[in-house]
């Protein structure tokens, strides 16, 4: 089913903006245009800038955004480097999670602190 880039951006929870942008950086290829030049996307456009999305809400960087879009064209050869992106990225993000429990757990002693002086 083709969709207009507002609807596009209405189901990804985007901005039109947002979406032209991940096209001049390079992260969309081969998006279809009507005979009058606007963009129609496809379920499967959909569903790689659904990823895309995810993967930028998930803090990495637009240089590996970029690789993890070039890897994508390529199909079945870049499958395996694809796993070991997203893999890497996964340990990141579990790091960057045990961080924030860290300090989570800073901010309850914290708060624990000031509940028991102002008793």
């Amino acid at each position: 089913m083709p969709y207009t880039p507002g609807e596009t951006a209405e189901r990804l929870g985007v901005s039109i903006d947002t979406i032209r942008y991940y096209e001049k950086i390079g992260l969309l290829h081969g998006i279809q245009r009507t005979s009058a030049g606007r963009r129609v996307f496809s379920d499967d456009d959909l569903s790689r800038l659904g990823l895309l999305r995810c993967l930028r809400d998930s803090g990495m960087p637009i240089a590996r955004l970029r690789r993890f879009a070039e890897l994508l064209r390529l199909g079945d050869e870049g499958a395996e480097q694809r796993t070991a992106l997203l893999e890497e990225h996964d340990r990141e993000i579990d790091a960057r999670v045990d961080q924030l429990r860290l300090e989570q757990k800073r901010v309850r002693e914290k708060i624990a602190w000031y509940r028991s002086v102002s008793s």
